[in-house]
């Protein structure tokens, strides 16, 4: 149905989000917004699809057209045709003015409704879209399935009676069913001027009828010196005034020595915040310490309904809070809403749809039917037809995560972990409970990608070990057979990259498992100090600022230039093992322990690489540095019997460390425990 409404021009500051008029009885679910004018280019990919959409059918084999191939729908191809040129002028956060005779698509990250999620996990059986438009043109609503077939489902004809420069704004309302996407689908709408320009003023996504409960958020961030990108986050809570209105507290554990409230812009996000902003100064506790005082705090010392974990690291889209709580609220039974990652780095990148736990290897990774590094300005929502099927997931990382209130008095705080696996362990936990985790797409935040970490090797190696034991003793499998078997897979790619340091932590942390779960709490403030004293203790665990700082290879320019393919098919990849282990059993070259034998790019820092040079200088995964790694020949082999040995103990220990984890486990998420071995020795 479309209604036309006599309204004057509002006016809207690009930075500010305008809304559409909620009429009585009706629940926001997702607002129609735009980029922010400082963003980069290529985020306009993720609100906008200024492409004009055909689909064809094909019997060719498309797998080689990256985010289009499904194999359940490979006769069906969408393909966008772009001119390279911008379509659309943004006008503000919620306005978009279109020139004559032109066309826009909503169908894009931001703007397309995720309606396969909200048929799966909520009470809703039809949602609402409404707009406001000034102008003549048109508006088409779509649709599409779970293998990405576009659907029309109406379309309506904006201002047809008007004349040129009329200034009546026209709402058009379309209720559409969430019957149709039981396995997959989004919902989208298009829109096309006539023979003038077409706006749209606002618009979103709406529910008819109130959304249950309370709007009551306490947004909670750790921080650990990053105070500018903790107040940029403050600022765009502080900014928006729905955001605002919904937060009941602003929680930040500030664990570093470079403080939030010293930093420019913190006085003037505080005051827009008012005494729902709360810092609490405490020694670096890591995510897991911060995250515990924030829902310690928030369950203590507020009346939240909802908890808001998010890193400081980020950069927030505001709407992306809304979003969540209105998922939250309408949910058909308390489960964790997760919100999604984007590059910060490559700001129109998605990290991933979803991730799951092996529980085999008990590892995580990406969701089946997924891929990773999705640019959606080079393949859009609509090109990108894995995309349309729902991706369900074991959990969801603490970048951002909403946890209702009953869920966490229910069970528990986050284990004592310091890093990693605990936001895992979390959502483990809660699908034990029957909670399930959504993570809902177009609830997303942009942070730094794990493309440019060496999280993996550096002193975090130590966490990564110990917390996947210490999860796998509570939810892992009984036979640790496979997960042991991956773990010494690992520790010998490591030894062959000649990453000393790595397997100390590796050891390190194998036998501060075995030692059982009272140490947990102690540990907390003290284990970063003793992983960094390893780590020091080994070349490769000392960074060097530059190439400058370690000797030049001898090599020259073409040979530094050349490297080998990376072994394909179990033939070459067993081939590869066996040179690197005989290489092992060689004389170290004590010259190459002066001046590196090669200067490795950290693309190239792979195992069968380096498993074959004595002394190598490897640039870390971000190019700030590089570390000097040499190889040892004693040190290999003498690792190498201990991480056996260790995963043998492991093995024979396992069913009574499965037992210790799990009988200790009430105790290790108590709220009364966080409080008299944690919080209240830091006062």
């Amino acid at each position: 149905m479309t209604s036309t409404v006599d309204k004057g021009r509002r006016g809207g500051a690009s930075g500010t989000v305008e809304m559409s008029v909620r009429p009585a009885g009706t629940a926001l679910l997702q607002r129609v917004i735009l980029p922010r004018p400082a963003e980069p280019t290529s985020v306009r990919a993720l609100y906008l699809d200024e492409g004009t959409a055909t689909s064809v059918k094909t019997t060719a084999p498309t797998a080689h057209r990256p985010g289009t191939y499904d194999e359940t729908a490979d006769e069906y191809v969408m393909h966008v045709r772009r001119s390279g040129q911008r379509v659309a002028e943004v006008v503000s956060r919620t306005g978009v003015r279109l020139p004559e005779r032109s066309e826009v698509s909503f169908a894009a990250y931001f703007n397309a409704f995720p309606a396969a999620y909200w048929r799966r996990w909520s009470i809703l059986e039809e949602i609402t879209l409404r707009l406001r438009l000034r102008g003549r043109g048109r508006v088409d609503v779509h649709r599409s399935t779970a293998r990405g077939v576009a659907v029309h489902v109406t379309g309506e004809v904006v201002g047809a009676g008007g004349s040129e420069g009329d200034d009546t704004e026209h709402e058009v309302v379309v209720p559409v069913s969430l019957a149709p996407f039981g396995d997959g689908g989004w919902v989208w709408f298009d829109l096309t001027s006539e023979g003038s320009s077409l706006e749209l003023v606002a618009g979103g996504w709406y529910a008819e009828r109130e959304a249950p409960g309370r709007a009551a958020i306490a947004v909670g961030m750790p921080t650990f010196n990053r105070p500018t990108d903790c107040v940029a986050t403050l600022q765009a809570l502080g900014d928006d005034p729905l955001v605002r209105d919904s937060l009941t507290a602003v929680i930040i554990p500030d664990q570093g020595t470079s403080k939030v409230r010293d930093q420019p812009g913190f006085d003037e996000a505080a005051a827009a915040l008012g005494d729902k902003l709360r810092i609490i100064d405490q020694p670096n506790l890591g995510g897991s310490g911060g995250y515990a005082r924030i829902m310690y705090e928030a369950l203590e010392n507020t009346d939240a309904e909802q908890i808001l974990f998010m890193d400081d690291d980020i950069v927030l889209e505001p709407d992306s809070v809304l979003r969540a709580l209105a998922f939250s609220r309408f949910a058909r039974e308390d489960m964790l809403v997760g919100g999604q990652m984007l590059s910060l780095q490559a700001r129109s990148h998605l990290h991933a749809m979803g991730e799951v736990v092996d529980r085999g290897t008990f590892f995580w990774q990406l969701a089946p039917h997924t891929t990773d590094d999705h640019d959606f300005a080079v393949d859009s929502l609509r090109e990108t037809l894995w995309m349309h099927r729902r991706t369900d997931v074991d959990y969801n990382a603490w970048w951002m995560c909403l946890i209702p209130r009953s869920v966490a008095e229910r069970i528990g705080l986050p284990l004592p972990l310091f890093i990693k696996w605990d936001d895992c362990e979390y959502g483990l936990r809660a699908g034990s409970h029957g909670i399930p985790t959504a993570t809902v797409p177009g609830v997303g935040i942009w942070h730094l990608s794990f493309v440019e970490k060496d999280d993996s090797s550096d002193w975090q190696a130590y966490f990564h070990v110990r917390n996947r034991l210490v999860v796998g003793a509570l939810h892992g499998p009984d036979n640790p057979r496979a997960m042991l078997a991956d773990s010494l897979k690992r520790t010998l790619r490591h030894l062959f990259l000649l990453e000393y340091s790595t397997i100390a932590l590796h050891h390190m942390a194998m036998r501060d498992f075995l030692s059982g779960p009272k140490s947990l709490f102690g540990a907390l403030p003290t284990a970063l100090g003793a992983v960094r004293a390893t780590r020091a203790e080994f070349p490769d665990g000392t960074v060097h600022r530059g190439a400058d700082e370690v000797p030049r290879s001898a090599m020259g320019a073409r040979e530094s230039q050349l490297w080998p393919k990376p072994p394909v098919g179990k033939v070459a990849q067993v081939a590869a093992l066996a040179r690197g282990l005989a290489h092992q059993l060689r004389p170290v070259d004590r010259e190459a322990l002066e001046r590196p034998q090669r200067e490795v790019p950290a693309e190239h820092s792979q195992w069968f690489m380096l498993s074959r040079l004595d002394g190598a200088a490897v640039t870390t995964s971000d190019g700030s540095g590089v570390t000097f790694r040499k190889r040892d020949r004693e040190m290999f082999w003498s690792m190498l019997r201990e991480s056996v040995a260790l995963h043998a103990e492991i093995a024979k220990a396992w069913p009574s460390a499965r037992a210790r984890y799990q009988e200790a486990m009430g105790e290790l998420v108590s709220r009364k425990a966080w409080r008299e071995q944690v919080f209240d020795r830091f006062r």
